[in-house]
């Protein structure tokens, strides 16, 4: 899965070909220097990364 960030750090767009990221790029004349493209399942780590626990921290108000 790759995702397609424009250069204020916006998801942009979202597809499991990297080729698709690219053309959605060019059809909205994005050039290399407004977006970056990053494989989103390489970056993510589960085992260390995600916490599933919503209620770590009491809310004190």
């Amino acid at each position: 899965m790759y995702g397609l960030y424009d250069r204020d750090g916006v998801l942009r767009f979202v597809n499991s070909d990297k080729e698709a990221c690219l053309d959605y790029a060019k059809l909205f004349e994005l050039n290399s220097e407004h977006y970056c493209l990053m494989n989103l399942i390489a970056s993510i780590d589960i085992e260390n990364n995600i916490n599933l626990d919503l209620n770590q921290e009491e809310n004190n108000n």
